[in-house]
């Protein structure tokens, strides 16, 4: 029939026309151009996951979990059941003690790793000064620095890696300590006490309690007989 002929022909034409603009699916009925964040289901998905996405993207986890905390007495009134409510409150309470705990371990395993790193690239690059160190101290034993603009700028040197937390260990009377000294020999000393350090051959260095080069050091056996 010619009625029936002009709906074929309309049906050949539908692809194109129910892909673009229709917003009703003729077989299933489902609403067409319906965006995932649209649907109630993804709604509800987006609520439990953004949290900690955003959270992830900011760098403020604590905020986003008092966040979702303050929304909780909101959602249980909406579910009907001040039971429901206070247990998922409960629940989510915890889980911000967790999220606190976990952010604060974080931030200070972050400002660990940061000094740590700090501390060693200030070590390696003191550590290369050590020769230019040994001829200061053996041009001061020989006399060459004790005035002009050399002795001056040994002087600034010595105060600057001073201030950076680089140590001697050049001090003579103190007990003879294995991890600090390097003990080349030993010797009868009438002033210094046996186990003492006697005399220091080379200075050590140590930076922020952590030994870089032990002092080598004659240690006393005591009084001679």
């Amino acid at each position: 029939m010619p009625h029936h002929g002009n709906e074929f022909e309309h049906e050949a034409e539908e692809p194109v026309r129910f892909t673009d603009k229709r917003k009703i699916d003729p077989e299933t009925g489902a609403v067409r151009g319906e965006s995932a964040a649209d649907s109630p289901q993804s709604g509800n998905a987006h609520e439990e996951v953004s949290p900690a996405g955003e959270a992830h993207d900011t760098d403020d986890a604590l905020k986003q979990a008092e966040d979702i905390l303050n929304n909780a007495s909101t959602d249980g009134a909406e579910s009907g059941s001040d039971e429901d409510a206070n247990t998922r409150e409960a629940e989510l309470r915890t889980d911000l003690l967790r999220l606190q705990a976990e952010y604060v371990n974080y931030r200070k395993r972050v400002e660990r790793d940061r000094d740590v790193a700090r501390h060693d690239a200030t070590r390696s690059t003191l550590s290369q000064l050590l020769p230019v160190l040994d001829d200061l101290d053996a041009a001061r034993a020989a006399g060459d620095l004790t005035e002009g603009p050399f002795a001056s700028i040994a002087n600034k040197l010595d105060q600057i890696i001073a201030n950076a937390g680089f140590e001697r260990i050049n001090e003579v009377g103190v007990a003879f300590d294995p991890t600090v000294h390097e003990a080349l020999m030993q010797q009868p000393n009438d002033e210094v006490p046996a186990d003492h350090v006697a005399m220091v051959l080379r200075s050590g260095y140590q930076f922020k309690e952590r030994v870089v080069r032990a002092a080598q050091v004659v240690v006393s056996t005591g009084p001679a007989e």
